[in-house]
This record gives structure tokens, sequence and C-alpha cells, in this order.
């Protein structure tokens, strides 16, 4: 029998869900984006379906990435790709797979974190060679590929889990 709500840790009767519904997971959450369990103190969750200009998208995930909060910046470059022109959704989905290929260095998870690594930096080299533009708002995107190739090498050999604050990227010049 799976868990029912009152099993879970959740009020007796209680569901996960949006008002449409939805599948939309209310635990709380570490830094790190893992859930702890109900009633615990996590940290507090970026909004989701924020449109934002892509500086505004860049700014807010750098000081996500800064405060080593990878997952959370993940959802900031997901609101881009599903907000932003068709033109860009490679870009910030690329961008979304390196946060999240951090996440996973973080958490420990080598091999799952290498592979969104060089996923994310494939995504926005290709993205720059097709449409021309190694640096769009202000990115610099080779460097960025090169630090997610360097950083998926490290952890493939026995570097993780790595501290996400301090391996952060900085995405602009």
């Amino acid at each position: 029998m799976g868990n029912t709500g009152a099993a879970a840790g959740r009020p007796a009767g209680s569901r996960d869900r949006d008002g449409a519904g939805r599948a939309r997971s209310a635990r709380p959450r570490d830094g790190l984006g893992r859930p702890l369990p109900y009633g615990a103190e996590g940290v507090a969750r970026q909004p989701e379906g924020v449109v934002r200009t892509p500086r505004e998208t860049v700014a807010e995930a750098q000081a996500l990435l800064d405060a080593g909060k990878p997952f959370h910046a993940h959802e900031v470059f997901e609101d881009a790709w599903k907000s932003g022109p068709e033109s860009e959704r490679t870009l910030w989905r690329g961008l979304a797979q390196l946060a999240v290929g951090l996440t996973h260095a973080a958490r420990g998870n080598s091999v799952g974190g290498a592979r969104l690594l060089r996923r994310g930096a494939g995504a926005i080299e290709g993205w720059a060679a097709e449409r021309g533009d190694a640096r769009p708002h202000g990115m610099d995107l080779a460097r960025l590929a090169g630090w997610a190739r360097e950083l998926a090498g490290r952890v493939e050999h026995g570097a993780g889990p790595v501290d996400a604050g301090v391996e952060a990227p900085r995405l602009g010049s």
C-alpha cells in the first residue's frame, strides 16, 4: 500500500495537488532540492512560471548559484526556456542542464552530474554555433562549457560530492 497523507506526515486527507489537480510536492526541500520530512524547515522554493527578461534571468540564476542553490537556479532557467522565444529554448534548457548537473555533483551523484554537465555544455555550444552568438545576454558560453566539462571530469574521477557554492560558475564575463 502507498502512503496516505497522514502516513507520509501530511495532515489526513491532504494531497500535494494544485488547483487544477496536477501533482505538486509541498514537501520542504533543502538547498540542493532534496525533499525533507514534512514539517521540517526547508529552503524557500523558487516561484514557478515567473517571466523575467533574459538579463533578470541571468542575474537571478547567478545569485542562486553563488548561494550554493543550483537546483533553484535550474528552476529560473526552466522558466526562461518555457516563457522565452522559441529561438532561445535550447540555450536556456542547456543552462538548466548545467545547473542540474551541478546539483547532482553536489549530491554525490557523479554519473548523473557528469552526464548532465556534458549534455548542457553540448547544448549551449551547439546553440552558440547555430546562432553565431557566443555571448548572449552577457554570458560567455565557451567558458561555461569549459567549466562544465572540467567539473564533469573531476566528479567522474572521485571529486564529489562537490560544494555547489564553491564550484558555481560565473555566467557573465
